[in-house]
C-alpha cells in the first residue's frame, strides 16, 4: 500500500469517528444543556464535515499523473486543508455568538455529571486518533491528514477545557463560568482555524517548507561524495505527499553522462530513503570549474590545478542560492587561482 492510498484508509476512520463523537457530544449538551458543551459539539459539526472533503481530497490526490495533471493531484490535499482552515474559523465565530447570546439569556445547566462522563469519552477518543493522524501526515507529508489529525488534537484540548470548566461550576455553582470557557474556547479555535487556513495558503503557493529544505540538506550533506563537489539553486515543491526536488549538482567535468547520471541516482536514492513519500528529482549538472579544486575535496583527481583548501558545509543559505559555490570565500578561490 503506497502513501496516498495509506492515508485515504485512516481518513475514512476519522470520518466515521467524528460522526460517533459529535452525536456523543450532541447527547451531552441535550442532557446539561450547558453552552460549553454545545460549543464544543458546533466544533465537531466541522469536525464530520472537514473529515468527508479530507476525504475527498485524498481520494483526489491518490490519483496516479495523467496528461492533464503531470505532477498529480497532490495540490487536492491543500484546498481540503484550506476549506477546513475557513470551517473551523466560522465555527470559532459561532461558538463566540452563542456564549455571549447566553450571557443574557441564563439558560440553567442540568446532569453535569453524566455530561462530563460523556465528553470526557470524546476527549479521549479524539486525543488518540489526532496523535496518530498527525504522526502519519507528518511522515507520509500529507498536509490533509495532518490538517485533521490537529483538527482533533484542537478538539480534544477544547473538551478538556470545557471539563475542567464545568467541574469547577459542578463545585461552585458559578455558572456564568459556563460562558466564559466558551468564549475563549471560541478564540482559540479561531486562532487555530487561521494556522491551518496559512499553511495551505503556503502550499498552494508553493512557499518553500524550511524544514523539509533543512531535512534534505542535512541528508545530503551527511552522505557526501567526493564526487557530489557543490549543490545550489535546490528547490523543494510539494504536491500533497509528493516531493519534487529541483536543483544543480556539482561534479568533476571529466565524468561520462552515465557516470554523471550514477551519482544523480545515488542522491536521489539516499533522500528517498528518507522520505516514505514519492520523489521526483530533476536535478541539473553542471561541470566544475578551475576555482572549484580549492572546495573539492576528491583525493585521486588527475586534473586538478589548485590545491584543496576546504570543504564547504551545505546549509540553507548556500544551496538555496543560484550562484554557483557561492559560500565560498571569493578571496580565497582567487589566491588560489592566482597561485
Amino acid at each position: 500500500m503506497n502513501t496516498e492510498q495509506e492515508n485515504y484508509k485512516i481518513q475514512k476512520w476519522i470520518c466515521f469517528l467524528s460522526v460517533s463523537l459529535f452525536i456523543i457530544k450532541l447527547f451531552a449538551w441535550y442532557l446539561t444543556r450547558s453552552v460549553s458543551i454545545l460549543a464544543d459539539a458546533l466544533e465537531s459539526i466541522v469536525n464530520v464535515v472537514a473529515g468527508f472533503i479530507g476525504l475527498y481530497s485524498l481520494f483526489v490526490a491518490a490519483k496516479p499523473k495523467d496528461r492533464d495533471h503531470p505532477y498529480g493531484h497532490g495540490k487536492a490535499e491543500f484546498i481540503s486543508a484550506g476549506v477546513e482552515g475557513q470551517m473551523i474559523l466560522v465555527a470559532g465565530g459561532l461558538i463566540l455568538y452563542n456564549a455571549i447570546r447566553e450571557f443574557t439569556k441564563h439558560t440553567p445547566v442540568t446532569h453535569l455529571d453524566n455530561g462530563l462522563y460523556l465528553v470526557g469519552i470524546t476527549a479521549v477518543l479524539n486525543y488518540i486518533f489526532g496523535l496518530y493522524c498527525v504522526k502519519k501526515g507528518k511522515r507520509n507529508n500529507s498536509v490533509a491528514l495532518e490538517a485533521s489529525g490537529k483538527h482533533l488534537i484542537i478538539d480534544t484540548i477544547s473538551t478538556v477545557a470545557v471539563i475542567v470548566g464545568l467541574v469547577i461550576v459542578l463545585l461552585t455553582k458559578m455558572y456564568w463560568i459556563d460562558q466564559v470557557i466558551a468564549i475563549i474556547l471560541g478564540i482559540l479555535i479561531i486562532f487555530n482555524g487561521y494556522k491551518i487556513l496559512r499553511k495551505s495558503l503556503a502550499g498552494i503557493m508553493d512557499e518553500a517548507d524550511l524544514t523539509v529544505l533543512k531535512e534534505i540538506i542535512q541528508i545530503m550533506d551527511d552522505n557526501r561524495v567526493p564526487n557530489w563537489i557543490d549543490i545550489h539553486n535546490l528547490k523543494v515543491v510539494k504536491y500533497g505527499s509528493r516531493l519534487h526536488i529541483d536543483g544543480h549538482l556539482t561534479v568533476p567535468y571529466y565524468l561520462t553522462v552515465e557516470e554523471a547520471h550514477e551519482e544523480v541516482s545515488n542522491l536521489q536514492k539516499i533522500v528517498g530513503e528518507s522520505f516514505p513519500s514519492q520523489i521526483e528529482f530533476n536535478m541539473h549538472l553542471d561541470p566544475c570549474r578551475e576555482w572549484s579544486c580549492s572546495i573539492c575535496t576528491k583525493t585521486d583527481c588527475n586534473v586538478r590545478k589548485h590545491p584543496f583548501i576546504k570543504k564547504l558545509p551545505w546549509n540553507v543559505k548556500d544551496v538555496l542560492s543560484s550562484r554557483l559555490h557561492s559560500a565560498m570565500d571569493l578571496d580565497t578561490a582567487q589566491l588560489v587561482m592566482d597561485n
